[in-house]
């Protein structure tokens, strides 16, 4: 077997492959023997066929079936002679099979680049300030309280903004009066806007008529964009109360008094700042190590990134209850930050190489552990997911992509920020 190598980019390679004449003679007169001891002609016994008979029927389906098998078995075998690993299944390229002359075929496919040196030392970026500012422990504590709201009922004045009313509207549909109790928050615009401005400076057990005009929408029938008159009966208004930011509350949020709870709250804010500032950093570091080392990227792994970093913007949208806006702009981008990501990951397992990073097993133990306290699942069954090959990769891709971060920022000029 002879193998041309051609390197069409530096990510996509052709194999130039050739088999000799006597491989090739003993694979198509094996087939066609196997074909003759099975083959049902019309006026033969099964298996008595001529040969003759037997290739004018099936010459054309046996030299495909042929042809295949040879590239299947002498590809792999070309690919670990040459010690290349594809990154796409290959495109390949045969020409016509004859008995008795030699076969040459020719498979296309994208592979990594080579990455002689990457530049990743004394990389410059800026870590941002982990202080806690007063603002952000005040909202902490006005979230808190906000979750410890209660409701209580309104007295001596009309209803205003923010305040919960329950009201009965009557209105006719299909010639019927109907009527139905609901509850609304005030200027929220949770309801069609007429009714919600209608509340709005009623007082307990005022009745007030609205005309308004109901949404489109096929599913209701006649009554879709239908002009309507409401007939609004304010049955009860209530405020949202929220505690007093003092040693009580402290202990109903389960801490000794203010201060202790201040002082915890200080931590946590820290530690998410922390978290977010590392974070701003390294993509700082990626994106910097990105630039000086502008290495090509293999278009299959920047396709097959860019539609993951599709599916995340739409389960993300899905979410929130919003359609994923179809923005070229936005497409673009997926495919930009998918760009840098595949170029990312392709500098960094060269950084591992040349760092010799490697994950040991009390780092699998470490990872194992955050994700039970992630998941809130034990760590024995965390194991036994991870046992799965494909997952267990992934993790300690995960791990490896943390450390090579680790030494980029070991070895990189950050200055601290206030």
């Amino acid at each position: 077997m002879e193998i041309n190598v051609e390197k069409l980019s530096p990510v996509l390679v052709e194999f130039k492959v050739e088999l000799p004449a006597d491989t090739v003679t003993q694979e198509v007169d094996t087939a066609f023997r196997e074909v003759a001891r099975t083959a049902r002609v019309r006026g033969f016994r099964k298996g008595k066929a001529p040969q003759h008979v037997i290739k004018q029927l099936y010459g054309s389906a046996v030299r495909a079936d042929v042809a295949k098998r040879l590239v299947d078995s002498s590809l792999q075998e070309a690919l670990k002679e040459k010690e290349v690993v594809p990154l796409t299944q290959p495109a390949v390229e045969p020409a016509e099979l004859r008995s008795k002359k030699p076969f040459t075929y020719k498979a296309r496919f994208e592979v990594r680049p080579d990455i002689d040196k990457v530049e990743w030392k004394g990389l410059e970026a800026e870590r941002g300030s982990t202080a806690v500012s007063d603002e952000q422990l005040d909202k902490e504590i006005e979230q808190l309280r906000d979750g410890h709201a209660t409701m209580q009922p309104i007295e001596g004045r009309a209803a205003s903004e923010g305040d919960f009313a329950n009201v009965t509207l009557s209105f006719e549909a299909a010639g019927e009066e109907q009527s139905q109790q609901a509850d609304v928050e005030v200027g929220a615009g949770k309801v069609l806007a007429e009714i919600d401005a209608a509340i709005e400076g009623m007082n307990i057990g005022d009745e007030k008529s609205v005309d308004a005009k109901l949404p489109e929408n096929p599913a209701q029938g006649e009554m879709s964009g239908a002009e309507v008159s409401f007939k609004i009966v304010l049955n009860e208004l209530k405020e949202r109360v929220l505690p007093e930011a003092d040693d009580e509350f402290a202990k109903d949020c389960e801490h000794d008094d203010l201060a202790a709870m201040k002082k915890a709250l200080q931590e946590q804010i820290e530690a998410r700042n922390k978290e977010e500032q590392d974070e701003v950093l390294a993509r700082a570091l990626v994106a910097q190590l990105c630039e000086k080392n502008p290495v090509p990227v293999p278009p299959s792994l920047v396709q097959q990134q860019a539609r993951m970093g599709e599916q995340e913007l739409r389960m993300m949208a899905q979410m929130s209850g919003q359609p994923l806006p179809a923005s070229q702009d936005l497409m673009e981008h997926v495919r930009a930050d998918a760009e840098m990501k595949v170029r990312a990951g392709l500098l960094m397992a060269e950084i591992a190489k040349e760092g010799e990073v490697k994950v040991e097993e009390t780092d699998l133990e470490q990872g194992y552990t955050q994700l039970a306290a992630q998941t809130g699942k034990n760590v024995a069954k965390i194991k036994v997911e991870y046992r799965d090959r494909q997952k267990r990769e992934m993790l300690v891709g995960m791990i490896l992509e943390d450390k090579v971060l680790a030494l980029l920022q070991q070895e990189a000029k950050i200055t601290e920020t206030k």
